[in-house]
């Protein structure tokens, strides 16, 4: 009974290191942009969902290096990606009064068109396997520099896009850190990064063992409990930026923590030296892909439509698409796994 209660309690232990941290990332984060200027949808696309993706970034270079397992590295990145569009979920839920989809700015249909290329990319490449070796550029991928480059795509496009949104608002907005410098929000958040950087090398070994306990496979453990591991972050940032209203900086973090995840897959490869990552891991990984893929199509329905009507009173139909879409991709996963 210890054996198996041991890896839980190390999976519990590692998961409220990376929500600490990642707490503390998000407000140190938040601190250096209010003193470098730089604006809060910005803030949430990228300067949050870049620190908030810190675990993936670390557990699948840990997970493809030191210990060995690319199932789990790219179950991370695909598992993220389809439960921070879960969050949007929660985030519907705990949004009172009109919907969620009423609310949110239709500038994230950007950035969710943005993921459903990449994903759908990601998800392609996954599906050639070992023809896609062929094509390799060393021992890296040749959808690797093709994934960075539409990532880097994506970032200028959204940045000019929310630059012209801003320029009729000119006013210098009040500081809203004042007894906080740079300095001092700089360091802890280089703090703050290490504590992730140690959290998120343990998480993998971590995954691998509660697998074994569990006569679970490396696919179903790295897509469900490693990625909800590492989307702590996005989930205590989420929850805090609704909590003070600021609805698009939460949804920002969500669809701009999927442009960066998948970005980390080719950082995974890079990192991977046995070859093309994707073709060294099981293809049931598309089931994520596919529903990462339908998951942000319907978002991007939900912001455009702008439907009013919730089901009892508490989320849209939207989100429950969205809760549907989870069940099923997990359900899959479990059952049909490598």
């Amino acid at each position: 009974m210890n054996n198996l209660w041991l890896p839980w309690l190390k999976f519990a232990v590692c998961a409220g290191l990376i929500g600490y941290a990642g707490s503390r990332l998000s407000r140190y984060g938040d601190i250096i942009a209010d003193k470098t200027g730089l604006g809060a949808t910005w803030v949430g696309l990228v300067l949050l969902a870049t620190v908030t993706s810190l675990p993936e970034l670390i557990t699948g270079v840990s997970s493809v290096t030191v210990a060995g397992v690319p199932n789990i590295a790219v179950g991370d990145v695909l598992g993220s990606c389809v439960f921070n569009l879960l969050l949007i979920v929660v985030l519907d839920f705990l949004h009172r009064g009109e919907s969620l989809y009423t609310r949110a700015s239709q500038g994230h249909i950007l950035s969710a068109g943005f993921g459903v290329i990449l994903i759908g990319f990601a998800g392609f490449s996954l599906l050639l396997g070992h023809r896609a070796e062929a094509l390799a550029i060393g021992h890296v991928g040749v959808y690797t520099p093709i994934i960075l480059l539409l990532y880097a795509l994506a970032m200028r496009t959204v940045f000019q896009f929310e630059q012209r949104q801003r320029a009729e608002y000119t006013e210098k907005a009040a500081e809203r850190y004042p007894g906080v410098t740079l300095r001092t929000a700089v360091t802890r958040y280089l703090m703050a990064s290490a504590l992730v950087v140690a959290a998120g090398v343990w998480l993998p070994f971590i995954g691998a063992e509660l697998g074994a306990a569990m006569g679970w496979n490396n696919s179903f453990v790295g897509t469900l409990f490693v990625a909800f591991a590492t989307s702590v972050p996005e989930l205590v940032v989420t929850v805090s930026a609704l909590r003070i209203g600021a609805l698009d900086m939460a949804i920002g973090n969500l669809l701009g923590s999927n442009l960066f995840d998948v970005a980390i897959l080719a950082v995974d490869d890079i990192f991977f030296l046995q070859g093309p990552i994707l073709s060294h891991v099981s293809q049931i990984h598309v089931v994520s892909a596919i529903s990462a893929i339908m998951m942000t199509g319907v978002a991007i329905v939900g912001l455009f439509y702008r439907a009013v009507s919730r089901l009892f009173r508490s989320v849209g139909w939207i989100s429950l698409f969205l809760f549907m879409i989870y069940l099923v991709n997990s359900f899959v996963l479990f059952l049909a796994g490598e």
